[in-house]
């Protein structure tokens, strides 16, 4: 076949005052591919979605996050009863632990351990100095393999604040529960939960806080900005991609509608306050912000390696929204109390709920032959299983999506806490290979999770 005619390329950006506009993939892409009816081939994503404080596990007969069966027979439990939607393409997997995670002769710190190990799979340096050691993260590995295809190699997310510095617990600096990633050993990289900022990195010059201010008031819409480019580009595509363009910009402008919202809520509320612009004040509001900037960063192709966190470790955060007053940390350890764990399960399930929010875009967004959930691989989890003994054994742990065909997914795997295959760093190994990424070794592993076994079969190994 000869392609008379130049596809669009896949970074294309409309470029307006400040700030750069990227397309999801349209069939104008592969315009000799699409007149041959052959779907755009879309990358690959992938996401790990962080819980923090552990979940209610089963201590009073009720077993809150695990769901009971095995394989593709079995009912998903309470807490993941919101992501029954996407049960197709889910694997909930029971029996995982990281065993670089206990203490090793450090003594406590589990949480500070829990975080930076999730990803990691590698012993942290007990030091609360600039001496901090852990090891590169699994989707800085991803990342690193990506970069050249991505405006941003990778996103760095949390809701909380990521200011805390010094000793956060028995002697571990704050660097371990401010993120989950990893760059290099000794250099774990910032998240940022202002969605302001989010969005400015994401598609304009981002700045200091003045300087957004200062933007936001003598600047036009982003996507005013780049009216005649859109126009000019609608006309030039089909009636498909026009309506793929237009329901996408229309997500962009709702979400700059709600930072502006959140801003001139706060400047509201606390005038004289030195406090982050953009926040919501509402929990449930902030992460649907936060997650909806992850949708717009996967459609545009501007990342596709993020790392989430609904929280810190630690975090007292309470949860109005549902009834909770109790601090989740004082919650957590429940002391094997079946009303305290029941309040906990409320509060995993009200995230779940938000994840699933979430899921809800990425499946309904086509990309390619698929949608984005199809050609994305996401990990929800946490790095305690249960919080009130800081347990790092059977970790709580799921993947959804397709992985661009390459995981199925209605299946609940279990695999022996004894056995050599229980350990996380398997997974993630996998997780890397199903990225199209092989290593050989990562953290502890000791090869690949048994991710493509038989539904029934027994996890036999590697």
């Amino acid at each position: 076949m000869i392609i008379t005619k130049m596809a669009l390329p896949r970074r294309t950006f409309l470029r307006g005052i400040g700030a750069a506009l990227a397309l999801p993939l349209l069939d104008a892409m592969t315009p000799a591919l699409g007149a041959a009816g052959i779907a755009a081939q879309p990358p690959s994503r992938v996401g790990f979605f962080y819980l923090p404080n552990g979940v209610a596990m089963n201590h009073t007969g009720i077993d809150y996050w695990k769901p009971a069966g095995e394989g593709t027979s079995f009912e998903l439990s309470p807490i993941l009863t919101p992501l029954a939607p996407y049960k197709d393409q889910l694997i909930v997997i029971s029996g995982l632990s990281h065993p670089n995670a206990e203490a090793l002769g450090d003594g406590a710190g589990d949480h500070s351990r829990g975080t930076c190990t999730w990803l990691s799979g590698v012993h942290p340096k007990h030091t609360e100095g600039s001496d901090i050691r852990n090891g590169t993260t699994a989707d800085q590995v991803i990342a690193g393999e990506w970069a050249s295809h991505t405006a941003l190699p990778s996103l760095e997310l949390a809701i909380d604040l990521n200011y805390l510095v010094g000793n956060c617990e028995n002697g571990y600096s704050c660097a371990y529960v401010n993120t989950l990633a990893w760059g290099t050993p000794t250099t774990p990289l910032p998240t940022e939960n202002n969605p302001r900022i989010v969005f400015e990195r994401l598609f304009g010059d981002g700045g200091s806080r003045t300087q957004q201010l200062a933007q936001m008031r003598r600047r036009r819409s982003l996507l005013d900005s780049v009216s005649d480019d859109m126009v000019r580009l609608q006309r030039a595509v089909g009636p498909a991609d026009r309506a793929r363009i237009a329901e996408y910009l229309d997500a962009v402008r709702e979400i700059e509608r709600r930072i502006q919202k959140a801003e001139q809520s706060d400047a509201a509320a606390a005038p004289t306050l030195d406090r982050p612009l953009g926040v919501p004040e509402r929990f449930d509001d902030h992460v649907k912000l936060m997650l909806d900037l992850v949708w717009l960063a996967y459609q545009g192709d501007i990342t596709r390696v993020v790392t989430f966190m609904f929280g810190r470790e630690l975090s007292s955060r309470t949860y109005p929204e549902i009834g909770i007053s109790d601090p989740h940390h004082g919650l957590s350890h429940h002391r094997d109390d079946a009303g305290q764990i029941a309040k906990l399960a409320k509060v995993n399930t009200f995230q779940s709920e938000l994840f699933a929010s979430f899921l809800a875009k990425m499946k309904a967004t086509p990309d390619g032959d698929g949608t984005l959930l199809d050609h994305s691989l996401l990990m929800y989890g946490a790095g305690l299983s249960n919080p009130n003994i800081h347990s790092h054994v059977d970790l709580p742990t799921t993947l959804i999506g397709g992985a661009c065909g390459r995981v199925k997914g209605n299946r609940h795997l279990r695999v022996p806490i004894e056995a050599d295959t229980s350990k996380m760093s398997n997974l993630l190994v996998s997780v890397m290979d199903k990225s199209g990424i092989a290593v050989e070794r990562f953290g502890d592993s000791t090869g690949q999770f048994a991710l493509d076994a038989p539904p029934q079969a027994p996890l036999a190994g590697l």
